[in-house]
């Protein structure tokens, strides 16, 4: 690995990073602290059915679904921060619609005003506008961490904020969280003097129906619907087992999250290890989608017994862990160079879409079948992600590496490819002459990156 490679952020960089992975964070927090609480919380609300709080959980995700990457686009026309304010307007009128509620209806309302402020497109961008080529993995990396940082977080800290404000308290301070975000994004974050496609994070029309037909792509895109539709249907029913079950009151859940989910990092780390440095990837991953799948019926089985149901749910995190962490790296590998960004916006798609058939289907089965049908249900769905999984193709062990080589006409755009694609260790190179990029598919491990780095334009610092 070049010095060069591992070249510091600029300070435009640093700024950008940090303030954009601050608004990812807030935002995902938001959301995520409703999760543990909201299903006792709804018991208290007008009109409420086990069918409709699983709706009020979910309904964000269809929304979210439907609106995250036509405003992706949209921010390529108007730019990134008109689109991304605006969505954060949004998102808080839902928060304050949800927390002035009084019936289920009113809160579902609010939730899929929420989900319509879909700014994920058009912050990647703004992210991506605003940095190198050459670093842009490193600082997707930081936002994906602060992604999953915030979804702890939110699991323990949301039964401790309904203590002391209730789920609408939860529901307002959402609503301020958006403001703040809005201001990281109005002061915080530059402007960037140019806006422009990138191909490694946004979506690109004329490459859907090929990420559409590429059944490692689809078996990935279910895997990824599959782990939050699992995550949206249990959290449907658990915070009720707790209480009603065990007696446990919601204040106290914190205390049963926070050990399950740090035994459970703790207990994927080794396996990410083997995945990676042993090249074990898709022997990892099918397992780990195995141990799903003798999760969710362990919490089937296991009503009666408290601890039993506590070493069902670290079972269950840990596989969890295990499949969020590796499954935008698996679609990075399988994706071709220049589709990365539009399978990642169909991957997205996917996840939001579970969310919001896993609420919905978990809401309906604890209602018409009980509790223990929503993880009887989830343990047939995940066997259903096994059987795809264990036919899926051991994937490369290729990394994306993105070059400003300067706008060109196609000839020499496709010269320059070829001639990338000589280099030892490229797997796959594809030149854009309009946009003067390269997108390629390396080996870390054989690529002479101090040649590759030669193509590149010099950069001043930003």
């Amino acid at each position: 690995m070049t010095k060069k490679e591992l070249q510091p952020l600029t300070g435009v960089e640093r700024r950008t990073t940090v303030g954009l992975a601050g608004v990812y964070g807030i935002r995902m927090l938001g959301l995520f602290m409703i999760l543990p609480v909201f299903a006792l919380y709804a018991t208290t609300l007008e009109g409420v059915t086990p069918t409709l709080v699983g709706l009020a959980i979910g309904i964000y995700g269809l929304t979210q679904a439907v609106f995250q990457i036509p405003l992706g686009l949209l921010s390529d026309r108007i730019g990134r921060k008109p689109v991304i304010l605006a969505g954060l307007a949004v998102f808080a009128l839902g928060s304050v619609i949800a927390a002035t509620a009084t019936t289920i209806e009113g809160v579902v309302v609010g939730r899929a005003i929420q989900g319509s402020g879909a700014i994920a497109a058009a912050t990647l961008a703004l992210l991506a506008d605003l940095t190198r080529e050459t670093v842009r993995t490193r600082v997707m990396a930081i936002v994906g961490v602060t992604i999953g940082v915030s979804f702890s977080v939110a699991m323990v800290l949301g039964p401790l904020l309904n203590q002391w404000i209730g789920v609408p308290g939860i529901f307002w301070l959402t609503a301020v969280l958006a403001g703040v975000a809005g201001l990281i994004v109005w002061q915080g974050v530059p402007t960037p003097t140019r806006i422009k496609r990138h191909r490694d994070t946004g979506m690109v029309w004329s490459y859907l129906g090929d990420v559409l037909r590429d059944r490692q792509l689809l078996r990935l895109d279910l895997g990824i619907f599959t782990l939050h539709l699992l995550l949206a249907s249990n959290w449907v029913v658990l915070p009720l087992q707790f209480q009603d079950h065990f007696s446990i009151p919601s204040v106290s859940h914190w205390k049963i999250y926070l050990p399950v989910m740090l035994l459970g990092f703790a207990a994927m780390v080794p396996f990410i290890i083997i995945a990676e440095a042993r090249q074990k990837m898709k022997l990892v991953f099918v397992a780990a989608v195995a141990v799903l799948v003798i999760a969710e019926l362990l919490l089937y089985g296991n009503n009666a017994s408290f601890w039993a149901l506590m070493f069902a749910l670290w079972v269950f995190f840990t596989a969890f862990n295990l499949l969020e962490a590796s499954l935008p790296s698996l679609v990075a590998k399988t994706s071709p160079p220049d589709a990365k960004g539009t399978a990642m916006g169909v991957y997205s798609t996917s996840q939001f879409m579970g969310i919001f058939v896993g609420g919905l289907a978990g809401g309906w089965l604890h209602e018409h079948h009980g509790l223990s049908a929503v993880y009887l249900f989830g343990a047939v769905v995940a066997a259903i992600w096994l059987l795809a999984a264990a036919s899926m193709k051991n994937p490369g062990y290729l990394s994306s590496l993105v070059l400003d080589v300067g706008e060109m006409d196609e000839q020499a755009a496709q010269a320059l490819a070829t001639e990338l694609g000589g280099v030892p260790g490229v797997a796959e190179a594809v030149v854009i002459a309009d946009e003067g990029v390269a997108y390629l598919k390396v080996d870390r491990e054989k690529a002479a990156l101090d040649t590759l780095e030669q193509y590149s334009r010099p950069t001043t610092a930003m």
